[in-house]
């Protein structure tokens, strides 16, 4: 019988005899394993590839993570029994570059709820980013991976496009929207290089696969609830249908509600979620699968920082929303009557908003028929749907500029700045999969129409202290107010790719494949509110049109537990959208700027090459991953000015062509397991990403050719010891992160930062203890969970309202773009399994 500390092991020639695996174990991350030959792979118990009798086999990464894995013989499938399952396992070696997967046991250590990239960041050459514990603050995510944003980085939900995961998304939604933490079974990540199948056109520094869970195949549930600092209260019940017939049909349904209080200043971030799921078997090898996801948050936002703000008034400066006497404090510092803690502020009007706060919805979901036609031929076709409304408010205090009221509302000094961004899009993908002799070989095709519009509106807020201010999550409808600007956007996407992998032996994969991109986006109707905003660009269009994007790996297993790869590709973005002033998108600029630089635009294109060494066996892993990647034609927002956070005072921003960017980056990892459940990881990262040249901006020429780019360090340490023993599973871990220019130039940087987390998790089986009803409770979890154990004060998410170009006269020092860490949190949960 396994143990909780091992999983079976397979060679790339096939197993001997059915395995079985604890279903308590399925897609775990990192476990200890037995010694094997040469040719084996570590086997979690899921269905990668979505399919009844196919099982992706995956090969342990020191960090928890798994590469792309072996080949086995067809074998017999055998009912479940219990606790565990035996299943079959029909599958060729699969190189996908550098692929690596982060199972469900590794985010289920984690608090309940909280967004599995925080766990993907322990990774070697990823950072995460966020100002709540959780990281479910949708404005402040914010991940890197081997240099690349995640706006450059392809998303997805079983191969369905999530889009850029970016806070306004434009053609997608973030995967905290789409899907429950809970619900997530495992991520599959591609670093650096990018897989060619993907459904993204900005995948230039690879991709994250969220795999849901499938439904059980028993009658069941699943109730938890956690409660943590600053009154977090997280709730989680799902209910599995278990077979409904001979066929094997099968259902779940989920719903979460996440709720906690900022831990500073007022109000409170809220979310609630709706998922399900139904799988129809056809036959042994195939199925048809819906998914389906409904969600809502509210979020009230923490304050933009400036990094003078922590020397002249510490780290407890937000937004008055949510406080005692809010509006009035509010009121009276628009007015220039400022708290006393202002005193030492060189600019505390800005310091002095009413409010910030977020609010969406979200229908998504899609069919997939996943169709073996022959023994060799696997046809996957998947259609979907995604509708999302919002909008995100911001109580200015510059309605007055110089003793004139510039928005002329109703004269008072207030008013609310309401976005109100929409998304509807539709799609489709089919791949075809065919096996000959030696070859695996795929085809497939995505394309997707996707219509974004973008509006930015004034209301105007009482002109009393004593007044009643507008409720920021209510809708405007009703009150008076005026359009300031506007843009919409409708984009038509196709990607095409061919992809064969070869195997002239067993211990050895090669692999070609290229993708196809053709993007184009038309900006059509656009207001803007004159004389405060110029003309916006309207009436223009942008494609993208690669048609020939290479994808090169290699993986060779040999000497019993070694293991060398390589991989190359070259990716594209296509240009991005978003409303005005709001990101790198060449439309989201005046008419007059478009014009002055549409002639030097080129999409962002990347060529990375990639190759490392893996050593595994049952008491060492360790790894080597190095890569070069030579960024072309990075699009910037450029700050025109620096200081008010306001739009009607920050409105002169360019987006322009900055050039190149070239990296060179290695990770090593090494995870140490000297006795049965015990495991000590340590890993660095280094990455030199400097500009090609120096960048032209406003006239001035500024020198940041071989200067280090803005919001990503150099080096990074990760740490990680955890222990299991029986039912007890305890961890701790810790990251540092070295410092981040703040500016181009890059004169002046963020201070390093170490942050370490704690957890203790303790599994009581009730079937033990003889409760075998199959109604009752089988497995009640308890767990203790503490957040930023030493209580470091931190820069978390940085360059969120982007970057100055040098520090002259305060510039740097001055920008309001960053977001703060949390402080020591602590939680503790419950889950009930029945």
């Amino acid at each position: 019988m396994p143990s909780y500390r091992h999983l079976f092991w397979m060679g790339l020639t096939g197993l001997s005899a059915p395995f079985v695996v604890p279903a308590s174990l399925q897609a775990a991350g990192l476990h200890n394993s037995p010694e094997t030959d040469h040719h084996t792979q570590h086997l979690t118990s899921r269905h990668a590839d979505g399919k009844t009798g196919r099982l992706r086999s995956s090969a342990p990464h020191p960090g928890g993570a798994a590469t792309a894995g072996a080949s086995t013989k067809r074998h017999a499938r055998k009912a479940v029994h219990g606790g565990y399952e035996t299943l079959s396992v029909r599958t060729r070696h699969i190189v996908q570059g550098t692929q690596l997967v982060l199972g469900h046991k590794q985010l289920e250590q984690q608090v309940p709820g909280t967004n599995p990239l925080r766990t993907l960041a322990q990774m070697p050459g990823v950072q995460f980013q966020s100002d709540d514990p959780q990281g479910v603050d949708t404005y402040s995510t914010q991940i890197y991976m081997h240099g690349f944003i995640q706006n450059e980085i392809g998303m997805t939900l079983d191969g369905l496009p999530l889009g850029e995961p970016t806070f306004r998304n434009y053609n997608g939604l973030n995967p905290l929207q789409a899907i429950s933490s809970e619900n997530v079974e495992r991520l599959e990540v591609t670093q650096s290089a990018g897989a060619e199948s993907t459904a993204s056109t900005n995948n230039l520094g690879g991709s994250i696969n969220y795999v849901s869970s499938n439904p059980k195949n028993r009658t069941g549930g699943l109730v938890a609830q956690t409660f943590g600092s600053n009154a977090l209260f997280h709730s989680f019940f799902r209910f599995d249908s278990g077979r409904l017939n001979e066929s094997g049909t099968k259902f779940y349904v989920s719903y979460m509600r996440n709720q906690g209080d900022k831990w500073k200043g007022g109000g409170d971030q809220f979310m609630q979620q709706v998922n399900a799921k139904l799988v129809q078997p056809i036959g042994d090898r195939s199925q048809v699968s819906a998914f389906f996801n409904w969600d809502a948050l509210q979020m009230v936002n923490y304050q933009d920082y400036a990094p003078s703000w922590l020397d002249q008034a510490g780290s407890r400066l937000d937004n008055f929303y949510g406080r005692p006497g809010a509006w009035a404090r509010a009121y009276r510092a628009a007015r220039g009557q400022y708290p006393a803690a202002y005193d030492r502020l060189s600019d505390p009007k800005d310091v002095s908003y009413y409010d910030s706060t977020a609010s969406s919805s979200d229908l998504f979901g899609g069919i997939k028929a996943d169709l073996a036609l022959t023994d060799r031929l696997t046809w996957k076709s998947s259609l979907y749907g995604h509708s999302e409304t919002g909008h995100g408010t911001y109580a200015s205090p510059y309605a007055y500029q110089n003793g004139i009221n510039t928005v002329q509302l109703n004269g008072g000094p207030i008013f609310e700045q309401v976005r109100h961004p929409s998304i509807e899009r539709f799609g489709g993908l089919t791949s075809f999969d065919y096996r000959l002799k030696r070859h695996d070989l795929s085809v497939g095709f995505w394309y997707e129409n996707n219509r974004y519009d973008s509006y930015a509106y004034a209301y105007q807020q009482p002109d009393s202290p004593n007044g009643t201010p507008l409720n920021p999550f209510k809708s405007f409808r009703n009150v008076p107010g005026r359009t300031l600007w506007g843009q919409r956007y409708n984009t038509n996407s196709f990607t095409a790719y061919v992809q064969d992998t070869y195997h002239p032996i067993r211990s050895v994969a090669l692999h070609f494949g290229f993708k196809s991109i053709l993007n184009t986006t038309r900006v059509g109707h656009a207001t803007n509110w004159e004389p405060r905003f110029p003309a916006l660009a309207s009436g223009e269009s942008l494609t993208t049109a690669k048609a020939f994007l290479p994808h090169i790996s290699g993986d060779w297993h040999f000497l019993h537990h070694h293991e060398l790869f390589f991989d190359i590709s070259e990716n594209a973005h296509a240009y991005s959208q978003s409303g005005y002033n709001s990101s790198n998108s060449p439309f989201a600029v005046s008419q007059l700027a478009y014009n002055a630089t549409k002639n030097s635009l080129k999409p962002e294109t990347a060529w990375t090459f990639a190759g490392g060494y893996r050593y595994t066996d049952h008491l060492i892993q360790s790894s080597l991953y190095l890569y070069r990647t030579n960024f072309h034609n990075r699009l910037q927002q450029i700050l025109g000015s620096a200081g008010a956070g306001s739009i009607l005072t920050n409105n002169t921003s360019t987006v322009q062509n900055v050039g190149g960017v070239t990296m060179n980056g290695v990770d090593g990892a090494i995870t140490i397991m000297p006795l049965p459940g015990l495991a000590l990881l340590n890993s660095i990262s280094y990455d030199k990403a400097t500009y090609d040249q120096n960048i032209r901006s406003g006239g001035t020429l500024y020198a940041t050719k071989g200067r280090q780019v803005v919001a990503y360090p150099r080096f990074m340490y990760k740490a990680r010891l955890s222990y299991e023993w029986r039912h007890l599973q305890a961890y701790v871990d810790t990251q540092y992160y070295g410092k981040r220019s703040y500016d181009y130039v890059g004169d002046y940087k963020l201070p390093t930062y170490w942050l370490a987390n704690f957890g203790l998790i303790y599994t009581l089986d009730m079937t033990r203890l003889g409760m075998r009803n199959p109604t009752a409770v089988r497995n009640l979890v308890f767990a203790f969970n503490i957040y930023n154990l030493a209580n470091t004060r931190y820069a978390s998410t940085v360059g969120q309202n982007g970057f100055t170009m040098d520090n002259q006269g305060g510039a740097a020092y001055n920008n309001q773009s960053i977001l703060l860490g949390a402080p020591r949190q602590f939680f503790g949960s419950v889950k009930a399994e029945f």
